[in-house]
């Protein structure tokens, strides 16, 4: 590279590279409650069992219910979690089924306003005005029979929905694929939220929306799980 060249593309890789890092900032501090950026070291974590259920595509497109691969998606899943202990700390509790039963209300309640921010937050079109850009939603003292219960400081709430194209499906999209038609196959939705106990904020939320993914195997079930925790808040 002549000597010339170099004192301008020097230049230009350093701001390129700083851009880069402002954007990724950006992106990261959009999962983020304004103000929050990491969890209190000591803090206790509880995983609230997933909210998760698997479909079949038929032929015609009918979407049906498969409660053996919800069964399965279950098990991989929280087999998949147990390895994040790195990044969710080292006290951490896991929620049991019965238990969340009898916390139905606010389980629901957090359902809802996940399902708003996802709606509200990450989609530009539909953005509030009073919020804009910024993660400022909270379960408010709703939130405080789960605190009690568990003694946590913070909670992690996962929703997912998957569907699989049949094999029926699949030879019904190619036979489409060869006059020009697109029908499509799966999909892999979800969303994931942290929410503060102590003040029923949600100081963190990611989502996924794909056509990929697979949670009745127990390798690409990590991988959806790496996917929904991303820029997942450290302890301090």
């Amino acid at each position: 590279m002549p000597p010339w060249l170099s004192h301008i593309t020097r230049p230009l890789l350093v701001a390129t590279l700083l851009l880069a890092g402002a954007a990724w900032a950006d992106e990261a501090s959009r999962h983020l409650a304004p103000g929050f950026s990491t969890r209190a070291a000591g803090s206790k974590l509880v995983v609230v069992p997933a909210d998760m259920e698997l479909y079949s595509i038929s032929a015609g497109g009918v979407v049906e219910p498969r409660a053996d691969w919800t069964e399965a998606a279950q098990k991989n899943f929280v087999q998949a979690l147990d390895t994040q202990g790195k990044l969710l700390g080292p006290d951490v509790a896991r929620m049991e089924p019965a238990a969340a039963d009898e916390l139905a209300e606010v389980l629901s309640l957090e359902r809802a306003v996940a399902s708003a921010i996802a709606m509200h937050h990450r989609n530009g079109d539909m953005k509030l005005q009073t919020k804009g850009d910024k993660l400022d939603w909270s379960l408010g003292d709703a939130v405080k029979p789960l605190k009690e219960r568990t003694g946590a400081d913070y909670a992690l709430f996962t929703w997912v929905r998957d569907t699989y194209a049949s094999g029926e499906r699949k030879a019904a999209m190619l036979a489409m694929a060869l006059i020009g038609a697109i029908s499509l196959g799966g999909e892999q939705v979800g969303h994931a939220s942290l929410v503060d106990l102590n003040t029923g904020r949600v100081v963190w939320f990611n989502e996924i929306s794909r056509m990929r993914g697979d949670l009745r195997e127990p390798e690409p079930a990590r991988e959806t799980v790496d996917a929904l925790l991303k820029d997942f808040p450290v302890l301090k």
